[in-house]
């Protein structure tokens, strides 16, 4: 499941057009200036008055009682399970999901973790999938602690779980014992392409995190949220890590004006992803998943070319894309406009009449 970012050679142009991440986004000039006027103050006290205004802003759009802002989304991952699992328990999860593969391994190697894969299409597993793997209680097997839903589904295509699935599986999540947690990072990609709200998509989850850093444009950080008690344990693992910080309304300031300004402007990278698409699906031997978020995958072997070499040709004329699980993946952001969108469509089109 290679993540190839194919970092350019000294005779690689420069990048014109980022299509690697919405995590290549950069701060605007409207934001940089709203974080240059932040109020700050000691976060690790509870002193910052910018980041306090932000966890309560995002404990109320997650319908959660309190909320915790961390530096990645990494972070609220491992900080969640750590905050909710011993070592030697058990986290259901699907196998493309990026606490399985996308994390270095940081819930085994650090709490000891077993992170059970569940097979499903694009990036979702079924609720007769999760049953199927639930198990009595027993000395011989593990403890099944958490079941963990990825939304939307990055491995998956960017595809968006269905709120019925999501509510069905949290509640044989519950019946079972298990606690929820949903990892966010694009959960506002969902309820923008939806319409449903935030808190009521996350409602079955005792846990749920946000993201700043991807299609909402920040430079950096992540909000976690859920009960109160949970939230002071998630403290108590953000101090061991070292993720406390100190004027950190800096960055915060960010996070606010994304919330301001780029949550709803989420729909015209939808609408650049859906062209992208539409225009690949129109060459030749080019397969292409129809993308229902911001999350374009797409193979060009059946015209004759390897993703991999795709990529290192456009590498070449300054579009930068990835390899991941075995195609291309194409990330619109807002640093992506409809004309680039339009050039490497034009590109690929032109890498194959070549070959």
């Amino acid at each position: 499941m290679a993540y190839i970012p194919a970092l350019p050679d000294s005779n690689a142009p420069p990048v014109r057009i980022n299509l690697l991440s919405d995590t290549q986004t950069r701060p605007s000039a409207a934001m940089r200036e709203a974080m240059a006027r932040a109020e700050v103050g000691d976060e690790q006290m509870g002193d910052d008055p910018t980041v306090n205004a932000l966890n309560e802003r995002v404990a109320a759009l997650l319908g959660k009682q309190a909320a915790v802002f961390l530096p990645s989304g990494t972070m609220c991952n491992v900080t969640a399970t750590l905050s909710t699992c011993r070592p030697g328990d058990e986290i259901i999860a699907h196998r493309t999901a990026h606490i399985l593969s996308r994390e270095g391994g940081a819930h085994a190697a650090i709490g000891g973790f077993q992170i059970t894969p569940l097979d499903g299409d694009d990036g979702q597993f079924s609720l007769d999938a999760f049953r199927a793997a639930l198990h009595p209680r027993s000395r011989y097997q593990p403890p099944q602690t958490m079941v963990s839903v990825e939304q939307t589904a990055n491995i998956g295509g960017g595809t968006i779980w269905p709120q019925a699935t999501l509510d069905a599986i949290a509640a044989a999540g519950k019946a079972a014992g298990l606690v929820t947690h949903m990892d966010g990072a694009r959960l506002m990609n969902a309820v923008v392409a939806t319409g449903i709200a935030a808190r009521d998509m996350a409602a079955g989850w005792d846990s749920v995190w946000i993201d700043f850093s991807k299609g909402l444009g920040a430079p950096v950080g992540a909000s976690l949220a859920g009960s109160r008690d949970f939230i002071d344990e998630v403290w108590r693992w953000k101090q061991r890590l070292g993720g406390s910080m100190r004027q950190a309304g800096v960055i915060a300031a960010a996070c606010n004006y994304a919330l301001d300004h780029h949550v709803e402007r989420l729909a015209e990278d939808h609408a650049h992803a859906r062209a992208l698409a539409a225009g690949l699906a129109q060459i030749a031997g080019v397969e292409v998943q129809e993308p229902q978020t911001n999350l374009v995958f797409f193979s060009p072997e059946g015209a004759g070319l390897g993703g991999e070499a795709m990529v290192a040709a456009l590498r070449q004329r300054g579009v930068l894309l990835a390899t991941m699980d075995g195609r291309i993946r194409a990330c619109t952001h807002l640093d992506v406009s409809r004309d680039m969108i339009d050039e490497t469509i034009g590109l690929v089109r032109e890498i194959l009449r070549r070959q």
